[in-house]
């Protein structure tokens, strides 16, 4: 017997005022499978998942869960059909327990009035110590972000869900954590649970689901069985035209000097000690390693973000030890949050008032913003990362993940920068606009800034950088470059099993070939 669709969606259609989301998309979701739903940002994959979940309302189209038409108008309804949804954009009540973030969606979906503090506890620890052994008892505000991300993972995971949807839920985990989720999520599919995974990840796609679904420009493109196609057909669907290679040429040679050495800098937080390595002019250098290893505190250390114990910074030539990041921008050395909406941009402001926040003085040359200085400056800068905006005066927020993402880049190259800290550049950014990204940040390598990539995905470092300094524990495991430069090497440095072809981290520190 044919089985019924878990989900069905038909003809649906969405407007936001004249911008018309979806276009009478469809997609069908079966029972014990993991169903990817693909496209480039703005392609409407997110808002078809808000209509499922009830947060947004069709303006057109039927929605039917396990073959009965339904009107989902609230995510506690969506929660009642069975649905739930991980929202790629993290959720939670910081200045409460972790427990009570994980509880709170079952909570408010149960018909019972009061509830054991202990058994939420409890329950709360078990779902959370399938993912990752954070004690429930902490605040939300006390954890990273990557650690947020799995806390959103494990809210779900306590509904009595039918439906899963995961927006792009590994953005913020490493390799080894994703692997965690993946086998969780075999485990849902055995036991019959649909689930919908939308990322831009063609590895994780093909390592993982069952069935694609590409959406263009918020129309239907199709549905194929993955085991029927390659990546490159992918990509061709979700662009509509042939991709050239993602990553742009390695550095050839670099330049004579180090932009920067970093000697047994240690921070007083504990979360880093003696990491020694130096910068090549020219180069693109990687940081990799394990969730908590103190990638981005090192940077963040660096900027003047976070206060160092010990250690010295040489930027060309001279010490560098800015008392706050405001010094370091003075300095012309930026960092690039990994949270871009939390951190790294004010999302209501105008695309060009983002641009000049880091150089203000540029565009006030007499003490107040003149406008028209601004504009163009903005204009110009915006151009220069291919911006995709209807006007530099929109607020940040009516643009995709991978244009804001620009917009930050963009303010970056405001201050005509020396050095730059790009942490997790690419996260929530779909394949076309990486490539122009990665191109970006050739091209600031090429011109003589320094360049440190924080990344996550192996494959990022692999593909764009020249070197990768692995972080394990806070220390310095080791270097890979060339043909060394591997995702088995890099996973063994970042788990402190060491590894052959790896620069030691002596040489790491002297920017040794």
């Amino acid at each position: 017997m044919t089985q019924t669709p878990l989900l069905d969606m038909r003809g649906i259609a969405r407007s936001f005022g004249p911008v018309k989301a979806l276009r009478g998309v469809n997609f069908t979701l079966m029972p014990g499978e993991i169903h990817a739903l693909a496209g480039e940002n703005g392609a409407g994959k997110s808002t078809l998942m808000n209509i499922a979940d009830g947060i947004l309302q069709p303006d057109a189209g039927e929605i039917r869960v396990e073959g009965r038409p339904v009107r989902i108008g609230s995510p506690l309804e969506a929660q009642r059909l069975g649905i739930g949804l991980i929202h790629q954009e993290i959720a939670l009540c910081g200045d409460v327990s972790v427990a009570e973030n994980i509880c709170m969606a079952a909570l408010a979906a149960s018909p019972r009035w009061l509830v054991s503090r202990r058994a939420l506890i409890a329950r709360a620890q078990e779902v959370m110590d399938r993912l990752m052994p954070i004690p429930v008892t902490r605040l939300v505000r006390e954890l990273s972000l990557a650690e947020q991300q799995l806390v959103e993972i494990a809210k779900a995971l306590t509904l009595d869900a039918k439906v899963l949807i995961l927006d792009e839920p590994t953005a913020a985990l490493t390799e080894a954590e994703t692997d965690t989720l993946f086998g969780l999520m075999r485990e849902l599919r055995a036991r019959g649970i649909g689930q919908v995974y939308i990322s831009h990840r063609m590895s994780e796609i093909f390592d993982i689901c069952d069935r694609i679904t590409v959406f263009r420009d918020g129309q239907y493109i199709g549905t194929d069985r993955v085991a029927d196609m390659t990546p490159a057909k992918v990509v061709d669907k979700l662009v509509g035209r042939k991709l050239e290679a993602l990553f742009p040429p390695k550095a050839q040679r670099t330049g004579p000097g180090h932009v920067m050495e970093v000697e047994a800098l240690t921070d007083r937080a504990g979360q880093f000690h003696d990491v020694s390595f130096a910068l090549r002019r020219g180069e693109i250098l990687g940081l990799a390693g394990l969730i908590g290893a103190g990638r981005t505190e090192i940077a963040e250390a660096i900027c003047g973000l976070r206060p160092r114990a010990s250690g010295r910074v040489v930027l060309e030539g001279t010490p560098f030890a800015p008392r706050d990041h405001a010094a370091s921008v003075a300095a012309r050395v930026a960092y690039l949050s990994e949270d871009r909406k939390g951190a790294g941009l004010f999302l209501e402001l105008p695309i060009a008032r983002n641009i000049s926040a880091l150089d203000i003085r540029t565009v006030a040359p007499k003490g107040w913003i003149e406008p028209r200085r601004e504009t163009a400056r903005a204009e110009t800068l915006g151009a220069r990362v291919k911006l995709k905006c209807g006007s530099v005066a929109d607020p940040v927020s009516t643009l995709s993940g991978g244009n804001q993402q620009k917009v930050a880049i963009a303010r970056l190259l405001a201050i005509g920068p020396r050095l730059v800290f790009l942490d997790e550049p690419t996260r929530g950014v779909d394949v076309g606009a990486r490539a122009e990204i990665y191109d970006i940040i050739r091209a600031l390598a090429e011109a003589g800034t320094g360049v440190v990539v924080i990344s996550s995905e192996l494959t990022e470092l692999i593909g764009l950088c020249d070197r990768v300094l692995v972080i394990h524990e806070g220390r310095v495991a080791g270097a890979v470059s060339g043909a060394a430069m591997s995702e088995e090497n890099i996973m063994h440095l970042a788990s402190g099993l060491g590894t052959a072809g790896a620069e030691a981290p002596e040489a790491a520190a002297a920017g040794a070939a």
